[in-house]
């Protein structure tokens, strides 16, 4: 744990007389420039020489002026930029020996035994050939004499190669986000969402085409996010007879008033004998078996394009310092090796063991192992196709199990968009247990009044893209309201709580089990969903809401960033919201290039804002002539964003010109991030199930009695793993004045930042991946529960 080692900082690991090369080779996927700006950036830092390949392998071959070295400002204003600026380009050439050779003379001409590879796995699985290859390719430059000399081989004798997978479909296994996949989720979502407001009017049957030639993940994933209708992947074809299920279940729809009806299709949909399913197919079926109004969108190359998502930028920039730090500590006896994500930890996995299960996924599919498939692709993939299964399709009534038991569900603190999608989840998995729902509105001020009806599976439909929350929300917490409180519950005899909500919605969960000993009504399993854009509730690493306020506030420092350029020699100092908890001003400011974040977890004095001023006075005489500087809302009570912005103002006169914005409540509105989507929906019906088991443990003689610690818990995502915690243990682990949790992950990170932004910083790499195998993990692991 983080207590038991001894800090390692990389200080130690100097990158003096290193040089790396850096190139993006393959398709391109929105992010990869913040890698290659984490890459250049860390090299640099570390005094590395840094080198560009443009053109990818291409350039590699060609030498020249495609193997360029590059500054600190080569990097500038790429963070925000979509695709790769240093171009990525198939290369056939560099199959051949003649080409590796041609590849391997012009790096050693300039030193260059560290690569940094950013692509798909075809990319990646060239580079490892390249590197097993190099004595030998250097041996054969030598003996032909002309080229390098006996010293050159033995200076230059290993090539050390890390890889950073860049792809938009998330097909490479042993990771469970590669750089691009939640870009191209905003892009597929954004829309789905546009087209749903067009069949509000008709009544449409949309069939919409998205890519993942192998892999069902986008198709997946959006179709959880949309809540579509029905969705094909070539992992998991659909049964014989698909034709007419899929009929009945848009004809049903359709019946229950429902006037859309979604259909995705993944570009290598295809069915049990493994024959494809197209876009066009659907659709005629639709129209000729249905006669409904039916229209086909394949969105090609759309979801490549655009800004990378905030999720997207930190992913990557994470990735980036990860691959130098690993090429630092690489050594000849290091396989080639892959930095990636599982859970919110950077991890380092064997290249070729990523490959080999990559290709054992193709295997599985293409000799009719679909299950196989399925688990081959991981955690993260299967739980997808669970909770989507789940959520898609009613059964008729006289198939539900019936458990009598009453489970009622509510909004707590300030709103968060992706709340609706959880109580979506809640509702409609609540109803497949076989429990009766009941929505309370307004929180715990409403519950007092009676406000409680009970909700039906139709009742959410279309819920999963609604910002805001739809049962309303409010701050009240239970304690004034506990008599009328315990005689709602139990006149609507109400079995079990689930919260979905903030740090208000923990502390009333702290208030209703301290009221168990006088009111029996409280004794009853109750759960809590975090929900809250400051990502501030302890004992979870995420909270619902938090990356679309993420969102928010990167895409307005894009503008803003633009708007500077445009002046020249100004600085805009933006506050964002989060109350004490610095995430938001924190991750923004990583996601969005900033210069500085004043945070309240890590304080600050009059000092620290005269070197940022300072610094920023340096950067003006440089090429890159704007600044960003981000504030937490409540960082410190006397240095407000009105003092730092005079302040600023008064000591850049003569240099720059400041600027404030106060990004305000935007942050809290808008239609949810697909993470908050998909992270709402998983989460909640993982919590709906674990009420569904404390329900049947703690029915005794007719009544549900719970009163231990273990039946009040609170679900979070800790590292790599969804866990439910008693709220009581997790006491100790809140700062109650702040209302911030008192350790949080996310500090690890702020190190970035300022590297990043060129400040001289220490950073903890105790932390950073381990070289660690690619594990298969059993099927009984799917439960526990990754992301």
């Amino acid at each position: 744990s983080a207590m038991d080692h001894q800090p390692k900082f990389f200080e130690n690991l100097s990158g003096t007389g290193k040089a790396i090369g850096v190139l993006t080779s393959g398709g391109d996927a929105q992010g990869m420039n913040a890698a290659v700006r984490a890459v250049v950036r860390m090299g640099i830092y570390v005094k590395a020489k840094v080198y560009f390949v443009y053109e990818g392998y291409q350039g590699m071959v060609d030498g020249g002026d495609n193997i360029v070295e590059v500054s600190w400002e080569s990097v500038s204003s790429i963070l925000q930029v979509g695709g790769t600026v240093i171009g990525s380009a198939r290369c056939k050439s560099f199959r051949t020996r003649e080409g590796r050779l041609q590849a391997a003379y012009n790096l050693v001409q300039r030193g260059i035994t560290n690569l940094c590879v950013i692509g798909g796995d075809g990319s990646l699985t060239g580079a490892n050939l390249f590197r097993e290859e190099w004595s030998g390719l250097l041996e054969e430059l030598a003996q032909k004499g002309k080229f390098i000399d006996e010293e050159a081989v033995k200076k230059y004798a290993y090539l050390n190669i890390v890889g950073m997978v860049g792809s938009i479909d998330n097909d490479f296994c042993g990771t469970d986000m590669t750089i691009g996949t939640d870009s191209a989720l905003h892009r597929i979502i954004e829309v789905v969402d546009a087209i749903m407001t067009t069949a509000q009017s008709h009544q449409r049957t949309f069939v919409l085409e998205v890519m993942g030639r192998h892999c069902g993940y986008l198709a997946l994933v959006s179709a959880l996010a949309c809540g579509a209708d029905w969705v094909f992947i070539p992992e998991y074809p659909p049964e014989e007879g698909w034709e007419d299920s899929m009929c009945v279940k848009l004809s049903e729809n359709r019946a229950r008033k429902k006037r859309l009806n979604i259909i995705i299709v993944a570009e290598g949909a295809i069915d049990c004998h493994n024959k494809p399913i197209t876009s066009e197919k659907v659709k005629d079926l639709v129209v000729q078996r249905l006669g409904f109004d039916t229209r086909v969108t394949i969105l090609g190359h759309v979801q490549r394009g655009g800004t990378p998502s905030a999720f997207d930028r930190i992913l990557a920039s994470r990735m980036g310092v990860e691959a130098v730090l690993a090429l630092l500590e690489a050594t000849p006896a290091t396989p080639a090796c892959v930095v990636s994500l599982s859970g919110n930890q950077a991890v380092r996995l064997p290249l070729m063991e990523c490959v080999q299960m990559t290709q054992e996924v193709q295997k599985a599919m293409d000799e009719g192992r679909f299950l196989e498939a399925v688990r081959l692709r991981g955690r993260s993939f299967e739980n997808n196709l669970n909770t989507y299964k789940l959520l898609s399709h009613k059964k008729p009534d006289a198939e539900l199990p019936k458990t009598n038991f009453n489970v009622a569900v509510l909004n707590v603190g300030a709103p968060a968009a992706g709340m609706n999608a959880a109580v979506r989840a809640a509702v409609r998995v609540g109803i497949t247990e076989g429990h009766k729902m009941f929505a309370v509105i307004d929180g715990f001020e409403g519950f007092a009044r009676g406000k409680i009806k009970e909700i039906s599976w139709g009742d959410v439909g279309g819920w999963t893209g609604q910002g805001g929350s739809i049962l309303g929300t409010k701050r009240t917490l239970p304690a004034k309201y506990l008599e009328k409180i315990a005689d709602q519950m139990r006149t609507n005899n109400i079995n079990a709580l689930m919260v979905i909500g903030g740090f208000e919605a923990y502390l009333g969960l702290l208030e209703l089990s301290a009221a168990r000993e006088k009111y029996d009504e409280f004794c009853v399993p109750m759960v809590m969903v975090p929900a809250t854009v400051s990502n501030n509730v302890p004992g979870s690493d995420f909270s619902i809401g938090a990356d679309t306020a993420l969102n928010t506030i990167t895409d307005t420092c894009d503008r803003i960033k633009q708007s500077a350029s445009g002046t020249k020699r100004r600085v805009f100092i933006i506050e964002t919201m989060g109350g004490y908890c610095g995430y938001l001003a924190n991750m923004g400011a990583l996601a969005a290039g900033a210069d500085a974040a004043y945070i309240f977890e890590e304080q600050f004095d009059i000092r620290e804002l005269q070197a940022n001023v300072e610094h920023l006075t340096e950067k003006m005489k440089t090429s890159i002539q704007r600044g960003l500087v981000l504030r937490n809302e409540n960082c410190n009570e006397n240095y407000t964003t009105d003092f730092i912005y005079q302040l600023y103002s008064e000591e850049g006169k003569g240099v720059f010109d400041c600027r404030k914005n106060v990004l305000g409540h935007m942050q809290q509105g808008g239609a949810p991030s697909p993470f908050d989507r998909n992270f709402g929906t998983k989460i909640s019906a993982k919590a709906m199930q674990w009420i569904s088991k404390k329900l049947k443990e703690t029915y005794r003689k007719g009544k549900v009695f719970a009163n231990t610690e273990d039946s009040v818990c609170l679900l979070g995502m800790r590292r790599r793993n969804l866990v439910f915690q008693p709220v009581a243990e997790l006491k100790t682990e809140t700062d109650f004045v702040h209302r911030i949790p008192k350790e949080q992950w996310w500090l690890k990170l702020r190190p970035l930042m300022k590297i990043l932004a060129k400040y001289k910083t220490s950073y903890d790499v105790s932390d950073s991946g381990q070289l660690e195998h690619v594990a298969m993990h059993s099927p009984k692991e799917a439960e526990t529960g990754a992301i």
